[in-house]
Order: C-alpha cells, then sequence, then structure tokens
C-alpha cells in the first residue's frame, strides 16, 4: 500500500526540497537566447528609439500650422527639403513650412507632428496643402518612447520568449547573461522494452516514455542524457542510476515504479539516497517516486506513457523551475466541457482535452482512454482537474484548462 501525497502536498516538496542550483550562469548570442533563463536584469543603456521618429508616410510639420484646417480651407505650407530613411534630416523646420518624410525617418528639429500623405495636397508650386489638422505628437514616437537609458526592462528568472529576443536587439544587447540548461538523465526499465526503430517481438513494446521525456525536456529548455533502456536487472539499474546521479542535475526513471517484486526503482534510490515519497492521490500517475541522490532530484515515472506525460508536464516541469530558478507562466484558458466526465473520488483526476471554438466560446472535449495509450493524446491541446472530493463535472461545467504548450 502506498502512503500517498496529495498534489498540493507535492507542490510544497518541490519547494521545501529542491534548492535553486548555484554558479552556472554564462552568456550566449541573443540569437540563441529564446527559451533560456535569464540571470541578470536587463537595463536599457541608450535611448530606443534614438531619435524621433514618423509612424507614416507624410509630411513633417509644426502641429499648431495646421490648427483650424480643412478640406475646404488648407493649410498652405511651403515645402522644405526630403527627409530620407537612414540619414540624420539635418535641418531645422521653420513654422509655415512641411517636409516629406517616410515612415520611419527622422523628424527634423522644429517639427512635432506628422501628417499621413492621404491627408495632403501638392500644389505644384513648392507648396503643400495639409487638409487635416494634427496635434503635437501625432504620427510620431519620440526619442525614448520605447525605452530609455536606466530603465528595467527584463528580469531575472524570466524564460526569453521571441519578443524578448526582439527587444534585446533593439538595444544592442549582443550577448545576454543566461542560466545553463538542465542537464535531465532519462532511464527506461523493462524486460519487454525494445526501441522505437525495432520490431517488437512477443510480449515486447516500445519504449514510449524516453522519447516522450526528451521531448517534454526540449520544450522546458533543458538538456536530456540517455542512460539507455535496462532490462529488470537490479544491480545494472543502481549503477545506471547513480551514474546520471552524478552527472545531470535531475534523474528521470521510468518504469519500475509500481510495487512489486520487480520494481527496483526505491530500493536502487533507497540504496544513494533517500526516498521523499512514493505514490500521488491523483489518476493518472499514483504509483510516482520522488526521491533525491546526492541533493539532486530522482523521480520514478509510471512505465505508462499517458501516467508519465502527465507527472513530468505538471510536477517534473515545477522541479525544473524550482531548480532553474524561474517562475512558471501557466495562463490558464476557460472552456465548457462538452460531455460528462466521471471522476475516481478520492483522487485527483486529470482529463487531457481538444479545444473547439464555436462561435466564440471554447469547448472542451474530454479525452477517453486509459494509461497505456499515449495515441489518445496526440494532437491534444491541454489538460483539466478533477479535485478528489469531486466525483465528476457534468456537461457544459466551466473548467480551466491548463495548455500544453506552456514552458
Amino acid at each position: 500500500m502506498l502512503a500517498v501525497k496529495t498534489p498540493e502536498e507535492v507542490y510544497e516538496i518541490i519547494k521545501t526540497e529542491f534548492a535553486q542550483i548555484t554558479d552556472r550562469t554564462g552568456r550566449v548570442a541573443y540569437t540563441e537566447a529564446a527559451g533560456r533563463v535569464l540571470a541578470e536584469d536587463i537595463r536599457a543603456a541608450e535611448y530606443v528609439p534614438a531619435f524621433n521618429r514618423s509612424t507614416v508616410d507624410g509630411f513633417a510639420v509644426c502641429a499648431k500650422d495646421t490648427f483650424g484646417c480643412s478640406d475646404s480651407i488648407p493649410a498652405i505650407l511651403q515645402n522644405a527639403q526630403e527627409i530620407f530613411m537612414g540619414q540624420a534630416a539635418g535641418f531645422i523646420l521653420k513654422e509655415g513650412s512641411c517636409a516629406p518624410i517616410p515612415t520611419g525617418g527622422e523628424l527634423p528639429e522644429g517639427a512635432d507632428a506628422v501628417q499621413m500623405i492621404e491627408y495632403t495636397e501638392d500644389y505644384g508650386d513648392g507648396t503643400t496643402g495639409i487638409l487635416k489638422p494634427v496635434a503635437p505628437g501625432h504620427n510620431v514616437i519620440l526619442k525614448g518612447d520605447d525605452v530609455s537609458p536606466g530603465r528595467l526592462v527584463l528580469r531575472a528568472g524570466r524564460k526569453l520568449t521571441p519578443q524578448d529576443i526582439g527587444a534585446l536587439a533593439a538595444m544592442g544587447i549582443a550577448e545576454v547573461p543566461v542560466v545553463r540548461r538542465l542537464k535531465v538523465g532519462i532511464l527506461s526499465t523493462g524486460d519487454e522494452l525494445v526501441s522505437p526503430e525495432e520490431s517488437p517481438g512477443p510480449g515486447q513494446i516500445r519504449d514510449v516514455n524516453s522519447s516522450l521525456t526528451a521531448a517534454l525536456m526540449e520544450q522546458f529548455g533543458a538538456v536530456s542524457v540517455s542512460f539507455g533502456i535496462l532490462p529488470d536487472q537490479e544491480e545494472l539499474l543502481s549503477r545506471k542510476v547513480q551514474e546520471a546521479a552524478q552527472e545531470c542535475d535531475l534523474v528521470l526513471i521510468s518504469g519500475g515504479s509500481s510495487v512489486g517484486v520487480r520494481d527496483a526503482a526505491c530500493r536502487v534510490i533507497e540504496r544513494h539516497g533517500e526516498i521523499l515519497f512514493h505514490g500521488i492521490a491523483m489518476k493518472p500517475g499514483k504509483p510516482t517516486i520522488f526521491g533525491k541522490i546526492g541533493g539532486r532530484p530522482v523521480i520514478g515515472l509510471p512505465g505508462h506513457p499517458v501516467a508519465a506525460f502527465f507527472i513530468t508536464h505538471i510536477f517534473v516541469r515545477r522541479i525544473l523551475a524550482q531548480l532553474g530558478g524561474y517562475e512558471l507562466r501557466d495562463i490558464p484558458v476557460r472552456a465548457c466541457l462538452a460531455e460528462s466526465v466521471e471522476a475516481n473520488h478520492g483522487r485527483a483526476q486529470y482529463n487531457g482535452v481538444f479545444l473547439e471554438d464555436r462561435d466564440g466560446r471554447i469547448i472542451a472535449h474530454p479525452i477517453r482512454g486509459k494509461s497505456g495509450l499515449i495515441t489518445t493524446l496526440a494532437g491534444s491541446d491541454g489538460y483539466f482537474c478533477i479535485p478528489r472530493d469531486c466525483e465528476g463535472l457534468p456537461a457544459d461545467a466551466e473548467i480551466s484548462v491548463t495548455l500544453y504548450s506552456a514552458g
């Protein structure tokens, strides 16, 4: 009988038992920084943009010269020299004048607005008519509107997104201080397992969990190291787990977590470290093991692929965040259940879903299947949880869906 923990208790154990890894920062080119965890705060060292610039094709003007103008009474302004992209304006715009300017062009000194070319008329005599008034700052981005020197732009601990990389490029930050990628050792156990490239013989199955967890580690920004498919030989497993714990920041053992004579993961972890608990009050994934070897997390995943997937996504992802010193950014999607779902009383139940946008309403179609059937999750979008004190949810119940794409 397993002495199980609730998911909430597991979250607290992760916080208290696994400390952030220190002294592991480095610098990478900004082009390689997406998905990496920022090691230091990023503050702007310069103005972005570095000059007042137009956001439209049109004419740079002194706004007050356009006040009161209209289609019938245009403001007639003298044409000044043209402004070109990538060049300084190089002159002062006098009152009563306007200057042709492209999108992104630098405003000349004296100009404080730009009118779109659609609201102008070229009279062919060196003058332009402005047909619609503009206020100061209209169609203009001012120097430092984006960032100014000293402004905090990105905080340490943030997992960098493509839009963050754009901001770094705009500020001229070519090298970024990042936390090194965590290294995760992956082992699969079982006499019945063969590699995905092989054709299974009688009683054999392909090893799904190694590929599945390695792909999840890649999604979560970690580096996976395969320690192979191991037969049910306790001494071999012991050597490999010890090797993985010495080389990696986190170890995942797939299989060998159930209560049985041949399930040796618990004994191996205890031999080299300690067991924190064995069993989580959830479905799927109850026989999960949490332990430590040399202070490093060692997790015994269930052999069933769907159970291994949920444990990795729900808990191992949190461990990686704890070790890496960053916060998870899950933004749940509110959806309505397409049909009723029964739950196993006494255990939190996690269900995968397919999401459908039906006339602006998000509908969640629950996946029906057993924990060993990984193809039931293929193509799905996320999952929801039915609390352990709830016996199910009716059709049309509102649920909170966690997307698998969350990293």
